[in-house]
């Protein structure tokens, strides 16, 4: 049987993934939707034209983990698609944040996301396909935001990392990292959304906008998707610094390589 599986798909970004997914899986049998709020992914699979299972699961909770990872084991599914769009954020100072806060955010953006590609691979074969949620929030340190931050810039470095290794094996990796979206990600964030800046205001997108640029980047074996001119632009300006920084290591490298050939 192949599958494709959308984790936070009871609302927002996965929610929006999923509705526009389904028409487009060829491939593909039965979509698996994991979130925690039940109700919310079985009035979604109702509206959804192919087989759909609904499967209540809380991915920063290690012991729910552990049973899905015995539910792929009974299964043995083929995995054509994972768009892992799971993710949590709580803004305001570093210090003024609860440890509570500051663990969901890791278990859920850093740990448990890992932890469900690491799980998934072994049932993935040439021509599979993993979509992961990262930010634009990824690119530069942001204060205010600093927890968020540092756990998406993991996710597109985990993303664009794994993304090489598994090109040989026909798996492909695309890192999704748009700037603020229209969701309830962004009232659960922010809390009032008065307390975003003009600009964050100014350049948030709807979800399905940044959801089809990642379909289709993803259909492409694009490695990373930015949607909006601002993100796109922050994306290039990083990665010319990044390219920059390597040119001058490999030189240095090469560089002490001939010191030392120089001093035998």
């Amino acid at each position: 049987m192949n599958i494709a599986i959308i984790t936070g798909a009871s609302s927002g970004m996965g929610r929006e993934f999923a509705v526009q997914i389904a028409s487009q899986l060829c491939r593909t049998d039965e979509i698996w939707l994991l979130s925690r709020n039940k109700a919310a992914m079985e009035e979604l699979a109702g509206t959804m034209r192919m087989r759909t299972r609904v499967i209540p699961i809380d991915l920063a909770d290690e012991r729910e983990l552990k049973r899905f990872r015995e539910v792929l084991s009974i299964a043995a599914p083929k995995i054509t698609l994972l768009a892992s769009c799971a993710g949590v954020g709580s803004h305001g100072l570093f210090a003024a944040q609860t440890e509570d806060d500051i663990q969901a955010m890791l278990r859920l953006n850093v740990t448990a996301q890992t932890m469900l590609v690491r799980m998934c691979l072994p049932y993935m074969r040439r021509g599979s396909k993993i979509l992961l949620f990262s930010s634009g929030a990824a690119f530069v340190p942001q204060p205010g935001f600093s927890v968020y931050a540092a756990s998406k810039a993991y996710a597109y470095s985990f993303g664009r990392a794994i993304g090489a290794e598994l090109r040989g094996r026909g798996i492909h990796v695309t890192t999704v990292c748009p700037g603020p979206v229209d969701t309830p990600f962004l009232a659960h964030a922010y809390g009032n959304r008065e307390e975003m800046s003009g600009l964050k205001r100014l350049t948030t997108l709807d979800a399905p906008r940044v959801v089809a640029k990642a379909v289709n980047d993803c259909k492409r074996h694009r490695a990373v998707s930015a949607c909006g001119l601002p993100i796109r632009a922050l994306y290039l300006a990083t990665q010319s610094v990044q390219n920059i920084a390597q040119y001058f290591f490999a030189c240095s490298e090469t560089l002490s390589e001939e010191r030392k050939e120089t001093e035998r």
